[in-house]
């Protein structure tokens, strides 16, 4: 009997450079070669979205305080993000990367995996497959990117970070653990500030030094994260971010949005604005996703940064922007202090069904005239933008989306589904 040798899993990560500055530089070219800080103004409240590679330089970096980022790099050009050109952008991106395969998982609004296994006929041997994409990436969006290639989706992303700024680094087969070894351990994808202090008590500094011990230490020390540990060491996709495969339809668990005052308020109507802004937004993503929920939570945090969440299981599903808000404006009203200045509002649904069964037939009636009527509103925000519409109870609450790598609608997700 003759036996086949498995063939090598071919995936690309393809992550687009400094994603939000280049497209701003797309439609201000005056901001390329500059100290660029995107996510709003040095004197507001927001974080950072994306920094530059000149303000990169400085120490500015994502999820930073954009008032610590103004200290840091003070000749630094500070541009509001710009939400609806990204997600432009992004649908193009997409449209370039499944010419190459039809297998791509967009991991957020500038990252995507490609599983290109099978594919050499087609498009030739892995580099010259990645050549190819970069410059019809280019040619076709004007952006620049960076592509890792590996065996395993940890390979490629780690690779790809490598290859930073627009670069090509592939991993031949048989290389991972040779690769891996000298990087230091928050190069793995999923490792953070804790997990790394965790393992420098115990003497694990690199890659290297991780793949020195034996799965079952770990599994002692780390439970079940101590084995994707291990496999991580190893180039594997083992656990955390990499439980699917690539192009998997994977919903979410939770769908949120809030918004940070940049002046602490106790206006009681701003307040339920805000909230009522917040609920379509929320909505909204519901929608696009073809999804339910039953749990709605309120976020609130005081301007003494005491934060408190509440929720409510609804008898029955909603993607209703109106039931949304009805039921986190009664947590709000239970909750608020009276008086006392909010820093910041957040709406959370989770607990995902199908499509709600309702038995009222008027009750049913009314909720779908809402739900024509809002998928109207998401078409002409499609078409004008995320602030073209909104209900009239959320005007005063009207905020800038917060730009982010995973909004409403990702390329190559489901959209919603009958």
């Amino acid at each position: 009997m003759v036996q086949t040798k498995a063939v090598a899993r071919t995936i690309f990560h393809v992550d687009m450079d400094a994603f939000f500055v280049s497209v701003e530089e797309l439609f201000d070219p005056t901001l390329k070669g500059k100290a660029v800080v995107v996510g709003g103004q040095r004197h507001e409240r927001g974080v950072v979205s994306a920094a530059s590679y000149e303000a990169r330089k400085f120490g500015v970096h994502s999820a930073m305080p954009l008032r610590t980022a103004a200290k840091l790099c003070p000749h630094a050009t500070f541009v509001d993000g710009h939400p609806d050109r990204y997600r432009e952008c992004s649908e193009k991106v997409y449209l370039v990367l499944s010419s190459f395969s039809p297998l791509v998982e967009m991991a957020s609004i500038d990252e995507a995996y490609l599983d290109m296994t099978g594919t050499q006929r087609l498009h030739g041997p892995p580099l010259r497959a990645a050549h190819n994409l970069h410059a019809k990436m280019k040619a076709e969006t004007q952006l620049n990117c960076s592509i890792g290639i590996g065996i395993s989706r940890l390979i490629a992303k780690v690779s790809s970070a490598k290859a930073k700024p627009n670069g090509v680094l592939w991993i031949v087969p048989g290389q991972e653990a040779k690769f891996l070894a000298p990087l230091d351990i928050r190069d793995i994808p999923g490792v953070g500030k804790v997990t790394e202090q965790n393992l420098h008590g115990l003497g694990i500094r690199k890659v290297g030094d991780l793949a020195g011990f034996d799965d079952s230490f770990l599994e002692q020390q780390f439970g079940k994260w101590g084995l994707a540990l291990a496999g991580k060491a190893r180039g594997e996709d083992a656990g955390g971010w990499f439980d699917s495969e690539v192009g998997a339809d994977v919903d979410a668990k939770s769908i949120s949005h809030e918004h940070t005052y940049d002046q602490d308020t106790a206006d009681l109507e701003q307040l339920e604005s805000t909230l009522m802004r917040l609920s379509e937004m929320v909505g909204r993503r519901l929608r696009e996703s073809g999804l339910h929920a039953r749990t709605i939570q309120l976020k609130l945090r005081y301007e003494d940064f005491k934060t408190i969440t509440r929720a409510h299981s609804l008898p029955g599903p909603t993607q209703l922007d109106t039931e949304i808000f009805e039921q986190v404006r009664a947590l709000f009203r239970k909750n608020w202090r009276n008086g006392e200045k909010v820093r910041l509002l957040g709406v959370h649904v989770s607990s995902f069904e199908g499509k709600s069964d309702q038995q009222d037939l008027l009750e049913d009636a009314r909720r779908q005239r809402w739900q024509q009527a809002l998928s109207a509103a998401d078409r002409l925000r499609d078409r004008f933008g995320e602030s073209s519409v909104s209900l009239a109870s959320g005007l005063k609450g009207g905020f800038r989306e917060r730009t982010h790598e995973n909004p409403a609608g990702l390329p190559g997700k489901g959209k919603t589904r009958e």
